[in-house]
């Protein structure tokens, strides 16, 4: 018999969707409890507790009177075994604690470089708190000058500024600068242990940093991110002076400007990795909770490696239902990206903030698809975005839908979150069953191959070219985190340092060099030439998206129709033939059925394949 475990039908609270929890208007003891009593009725057992625009003066970022309601809200969650997630800003982006860092010390403030074009004959201007950087000759006679200085930049606040949609904006801190972040932590993180240590590691998971940006959201168009002492960094990162190339950050008609760039912004993002993220990241550990959240970009895997959580977010449309997006494009990578850094990194969890701001429209269908386009990439933890403490007014339309209490679907919420919690939990403390791996750089991953793996049942995970350096590689593949690729495809450049890693498994014929244009079925048959395939299916199905792993001696199989065109199949799986075929909104099974299977529109099944003996 292939009976499933019972932690399947009711995996534990852990495994529960999170979603954001928008406190966005006066708070009450009361409203808090009633409201954690209605997400537990239906099948909601965690929160991210996420401070948003809308709440009154008197219950201000940090304040006394808000970090009470955090204690009702809190040990209520321990009292009902739900699980906590702390946002550590007030609003976003992360960094800044509202504009307390700057009022703590205006030294603190946000900086970059900025250009300063002089006319032949006219003598540098300085104001307060700027400091010269290079000074150049131009052709005219006249000089440029590159000046470090305070933006024009801020962050979203938390209070509506009169009675209009018109918001505060507090001063950004400087990301850059190591002793901002110290403030920064002091300021947020210390005071969250203080006040809420005892939960730390059992009810509140960890603290969720959110999109930590170089310049904030600036006001100026044409500076570049920096602060005091960034050359002397830059020049650390790169291994060659770069003051000699600062003219090109404006000017791209220079020689090899556009490489020039590149070679700036991946050393101010490697910067930031070490005064922001390997700082909250620390902390974190000695504290015993985990850093979750997410960076800038959607492909931005490198910095992953500072979560204990891994994460990125699904907003703005940016992923859509039977649209190229959900296939093409950087965000396109997303959920692989996390998933990919949480197997590399010996991860637990890896996450997705997904349906933020989808706008009005997103219907039932479009919520469920989503999490399924996550869920058969890898990820499993799902912070829904948002559930709203209130709709009241304006508060209705800041980054709409609440996709929770207030939404025309709330009655059917359980069978959401219980089909997520039981996929989640398959897709956690198991081993991914994959061969195959896309190589990409730090801050950018490849689609294209990607694509047409997924067209193809061809399950991969991404590297980054950082992970060669931890990764023994012979001819007979890439071992990395328990796993074994035998397979590589590069689809850019790679510096010599990658080359030489990769020297035994290109001299085995094991790296296929593919381009973006290369036609599937050539890539295609490249690979199965090196991996056979895990699953077979017969007609083609451009639409099936497949995962498999391997969890309490069994072999799952997460196959979703990602298309609108339901179809029939004979699918083989490489790992048998006997087994069942789970509904995961339901959890009923039936007989799995190889020659006659069936998938519905926008519909994922999961395969168990009997135990091993």
């Amino acid at each position: 018999m292939n009976i499933l475990p019972p932690a399947l039908l009711n995996p534990p609270a852990e495994f529960s969707v999170m979603p954001f929890w928008f406190w966005n208007d006066t708070l009450d003891r009361d409203e808090i409890i009633r409201q954690l009593a209605d997400f537990e009725r239906h099948g909601v057992h965690g929160f991210v507790l996420h401070p948003r625009v809308g709440l009154p003066r008197t219950q201000g970022w940090m304040s006394p009177g808000l970090l009470e309601f955090y204690q009702v809200a809190i040990a209520e969650a321990d009292r009902r075994g739900m699980k906590v997630l702390l946002y550590d800003e007030g609003m976003y982006p992360s960094g800044s604690s509202s504009g307390q860092v700057v009022a703590a010390n205006p030294a603190f403030a946000c900086r970059g470089l900025a250009k300063v074009e002089l006319a032949a004959g006219v003598e540098l201007a300085l104001g307060p708190d700027e400091n010269l950087v290079a000074l150049f000759p131009k052709p005219d006679g006249g000089r440029l000058a590159v000046v470090d200085r305070r933006i024009n930049s801020f962050i979203r606040g938390l209070h509506y500024v009169g009675d209009g949609p018109a918001e505060d904006e507090p001063a950004a801190g400087d990301l850059l600068n190591p002793a901002s972040v110290v403030m920064f932590l002091q300021l947020v993180y210390d005071q969250f242990a203080a006040h809420f240590s005892r939960y730390f590691g059992t009810t509140i998971l960890g603290i969720f940093t959110d999109e930590p940006s170089l310049v904030g959201r600036c006001r100026e168009r044409d500076v570049r991110p920096g602060t005091r002492d960034i050359l002397e960094h830059v020049n650390r990162i790169l291994g060659y002076d770069f003051t000699p190339h600062l003219p090109a950050l404006w000017d791209a008609t220079l020689p090899a400007a556009e490489q020039h760039r590149q070679d700036y912004f991946r050393a101010v993002r490697v910067r930031l990795e070490e005064t922001y993220y390997a700082q909250l990241s620390g902390w974190c550990e000695q504290h015993g909770v985990a850093l979750a959240g997410h960076p800038e970009k959607g492909d931005d895997i490198g910095v992953l490696r500072y979560f204990h959580i891994p994460g990125q977010d699904t907003v703005w449309r940016w992923v859509l239902p039977d649209h190229k997006t959900a296939l093409e494009g950087a965000e396109s990578t997303q959920a692989k990206c996390s998933s990919s850094a949480a197997i590399h990194g010996g991860r637990r969890r890896n996450s997705n903030e997904c349906c933020g701001a989808y706008g009005h429209e997103l219907t039932w269908d479009e919520m469920g698809w989503l999490a399924n386009w996550c869920l058969v990439r890898g990820v499993n933890l799902l912070y829904p975005h948002a559930f709203y403490y209130s709709v009241r007014g304006m508060r209705r339309d800041e980054r709409p839908p609440d996709v929770g209490p207030h939404a025309a679907w709330w009655d059917r919420y359980p069978e959401y979150a219980d089909a997520c919690r039981r996929l989640c939990w398959i897709n956690t403390d198991c081993v991914h069953v994959c061969d195959l791996a896309i190589l990409g750089k730090s801050d950018w991953l490849p689609w294209a191959a990607a694509k047409a793996c997924y067209r193809h049942q061809q399950d991969f995970n991404y590297l980054e070219q950082g992970d060669l350096v931890r990764a023994t590689i012979d001819g007979q593949g890439i071992r990395l985190a328990g796993m074994t690729y035998r397979a590589l495809i590069v689809e850019h450049e790679l510096p010599p340092e990658s080359q030489r890693a990769l020297e035994p498994l290109a001299r085995a014929g094991r790296v296929i060099h593919a381009a973006a244009t290369q036609p599937e079925p050539e890539l295609i048959e490249q690979i199965r030439r090196l991996i056979p395939a895990d699953v077979q299916v017969a007609p083609a199905a451009p639409g099936l998206r497949i995962r498999h792993v391997r969890k309490d001696n069994s072999d799952w199989y997460l196959l979703f129709n990602e298309e609108k065109t339901p179809f029939q199949l004979a699918v083989h799986l490489s790992a048998g033939a006997a087994g069942v075929v789970l509904d995961p909104v339901t959890a009923q099974t039936t007989a799995w059925t190889p020659l006659q299977f069936s998938l519905a529109g926008h519909e994922l099944r999961v395969v168990r394949i009997n135990s091993r003996p």
